[in-house]
């Protein structure tokens, strides 16, 4: 017993170190390196975020990691590629770990942006015109990602507004139109379909007010992304996770809180093994599409009857 209790006296009380402990220093330490080392630090920033799920040990990685990954987004001298990673990784951390909105205010003003938590409509329309500018731009990526933020300004404003309306919103439709209907041959075949397909998209939500829902599926759950918002934060956490978004939905709390899919299901062999049927899988999915259509038909009705 003398032995167990001098053995107590040393050991610490957790004798591992934590994620946080390990990665946090090495992480800081990496950001200092060069370019393409930035650009991996920065990524694996995110990905302790979204790993650690926002909990105390993330928000206290993120006060120590925000200051390094600004100063490398906003210098000139850094490389594109990882000015972009530091960018994404201070978006995705913001999101997840930023213990109060004042922090969140201080890391998002490099960016010159608007907050999305709580957007006011003049503030939208404010940002709707420098947004169709941008669509000149030569590079297909940045003009798909500004085409789907106009979409997503344009969600939040009538999320706000039913009355919500901008200015030259017909020289902005026929924008899009022709970026939808783009044939110039200088462009890759596939940065052309991309591009058409995404405007397409973009277009008919702001002439009709519908979205093209899509389900993802993971294990025996899915969810649906039914919103330009839903979209843009899946797409956030699949930027950063790649090929694991799917295991961390099963199975990471934060997310599955984010998208409301409650505490990681508990499955035994015999539910794993048991299948539902086609004709079971048609019935069920029918019944939630018409519960879908019929509930945004209502918003619809609502607005229509306000104009």
């Amino acid at each position: 017993s003398g032995a167990n209790t001098s053995t107590t006296r040393i050991l610490p009380l957790h004798p591992f170190p934590s994620l946080y402990s390990v990665s946090v220093p090495s992480l800081r330490s990496s950001l200092s390196g060069g370019g393409e080392e930035q650009a991996a630090a920065a990524t694996v920033c995110a990905q302790l975020c979204v790993q650690l799920g926002g909990g105390d040990e993330g928000e206290e990685g993120f006060k120590i990691l925000r200051p390094v990954l600004s100063a490398i987004m906003i210098d000139g001298c850094a490389s594109v590629s990882a000015r972009q990673s530091c960018a994404r990784a201070l978006g995705m951390c913001c999101y997840v770990s930023a213990a109060e909105d004042g922090e969140v205010r201080f890391s998002r003003s490099p960016f010159h942006s608007i907050s999305l938590s709580r957007p006011r409509s003049p503030l939208v329309l404010r940002h709707l015109p420098k947004l169709q500018a941008c669509l000149e731009s030569s590079d297909v990526n940045y003009r798909i990602a500004v085409g789907e933020t106009i979409a997503l300004l344009v969600e939040l404003g009538r999320d706000i507004d039913r009355e919500f309306e901008f200015e030259d919103s017909d020289t902005l439709c026929e924008c899009l139109k022709g970026l939808a209907t783009d044939g110039n041959k200088h462009r890759a075949k596939n940065d052309r379909r991309k591009q058409r397909t995404i405007f397409r998209e973009v277009l008919h939500y702001i002439e009709n007010e519908d979205f093209s829902e899509e389900k993802i599926r993971f294990g025996v759950e899915g969810i649906y992304i039914d919103s330009w918002m839903r979209r843009r934060v899946y797409d956030a956490f699949k930027e950063v996770l790649e090929s694991g978004v799917r295991h961390h939905l099963q199975f990471n709390p934060l997310l599955r809180d984010i998208f409301g899919l409650g505490p990681p299901l508990i499955l035994d062999s015999s539910v794993k093994s048991s299948k539902i049927s086609r004709f079971e899988k048609h019935l069920f999915n029918s019944a939630a599409f018409k519960a879908r259509t019929k509930l945004r038909n209502k918003v619809r009705d609502k607005r229509a009857d306000v104009m």
